[in-house]
């Protein structure tokens, strides 16, 4: 792998699934052979504080610009192409191809060899609305691969690139820690704390804002106590819906079913995956498909841990699913539907048994890391 210089507004230890999703590749990358050029997470002293000890763990180079939103401004391009040249790199990967990867044709003329842009949800976004399209289409001719989650977000950016520019594109999803994400991650002891050892637990773990279907779920929940009455929903993550949630939990009348974490430390993750019977996220997409979920890494994470999935079908979300196989798609925002799916879950444990371990099965055969890092290093 000729050595790279990765430029992304994401990166930890601001959270996100796109954050995580460049962190664990570059994990996996030479650490002599990276550098990586951030955005800085909060200005505040508790996030510079934060941010210095993160950057200081890490085995490879990291340099942080001073703003807290890296944008392909002639400044931000000026220190990029800087820092190319002063640490010899000759191939760049765009953490987020929009609107970074604008600043690959400065890159090439002061000496990048390779260039790789990755796309997620919001680049499917992007491809819908003429201004960004032409953007896109830019970063499509400025690079030499521009890579996409699945189907779904693959057929929609291709649709704004040049035939050329579409017929370079290659799948790079993010990957799923296997030997962290497993059957024994602890469950049993969160169930515990939470006083939830003997009760049917529906887990979701997420962000909390409106595409991600929490509140689905918590209007599912009347119809699931109905057939399941000692049911719990355990909600885990933090997010701006947290405060609407807790209000529809408690106009549903529910509350007392339903569980809120609060934002969970990456590290307890996998406990709080393995603490439920079922996963579910019903997502859905929102503002005329320009707020559309890219993947859904977490029925990926849910499916290692061992539990099938109940999914929603917005963007790339089914492409984390094998229908029928690892869990089911419902229509998002269906609470009638995500119901009725939780409830064949929970009252049969031997299907649960079935989809989980093929859900393992096929995270181990295709979604992990280390096959998906070789990709990566191939590609620059």
């Amino acid at each position: 792998m000729d050595k790279t210089l990765i430029v992304t507004n994401d990166f930890p230890p601001r959270p996100g699934g796109i954050q995580a999703f460049l962190h664990n590749m570059a994990l996996r990358l030479d650490p002599d052979r990276v550098v990586v050029y951030a955005s800085t997470w909060k200005r505040s002293a508790e996030g510079v504080a934060a941010t210095a000890a993160f950057d200081a763990e890490q085995p490879f180079t990291v340099v942080r610009d001073r703003t807290t939103m890296l944008l392909p401004t002639p400044r931000v391009t000026r220190r990029a192409t800087a820092l190319l040249r002063e640490h010899g790199c000759s191939s760049v990967w765009f953490g987020a191809a929009a609107p970074l990867g604008l600043m690959a044709p400065a890159l090439r003329r002061a000496g990048a060899r390779r260039l790789v842009a990755t796309t997620h949800g919001h680049e499917a976004g992007w491809a819908q609305l003429p201004a960004s399209r032409q953007l896109l289409r830019r970063i499509g001719e400025g690079t030499d691969t521009v890579t996409y989650l699945g189907e779904y977000t693959r057929s929609r950016i291709a649709a704004a690139l040049t035939p050329d520019a579409a017929g370079r594109m290659v799948q790079l999803p993010p990957g799923v820690d296997e030997k962290t994400f497993h059957p024994g991650s602890g469950g049993d002891r969160v169930r515990s704390r939470l006083g939830l050892s003997d009760r049917p637990v529906v887990v979701c773990v997420s962000r909390l804002v409106p595409r991600k279907g929490q509140d689905t779920l918590i209007l599912a929940m009347p119809a699931i106590l109905a057939r399941v009455p000692d049911a719990v929903l355990l909600i885990v993550g933090g997010g701006p819906y947290a405060k609407d949630l807790g209000r529809l939990a408690a106009e549903t009348g529910v509350e007392d079913s339903v569980r809120f974490t609060g934002p969970v430390p990456w590290a307890e993750l996998p406990a709080h995956y393995g603490a439920g019977d079922v996963f579910a996220m019903p997502c859905r997409t929102r503002r005329g498909g320009l707020d559309v979920e890219g993947l859904g890494i977490v029925y990926l994470e849910a499916s290692a841990t061992g539990l099938p999935v109940v999914a929603g079908d917005s963007g790339g979300a089914p492409d984390a699913v094998l229908d029928g196989g690892t869990g089911w798609v419902v229509r998002g925002g269906s609470a009638e539907e995500s119901a009725d799916r939780i409830v064949t879950l929970l009252g049969d444990a031997e299907l649960r048994r079935r989809m989980g371990e093929r859900g393992r099965a096929w995270v181990e055969e295709k979604w992990r890391w280390d096959l998906l890092a070789e990709k990566l290093r191939t590609l620059l």
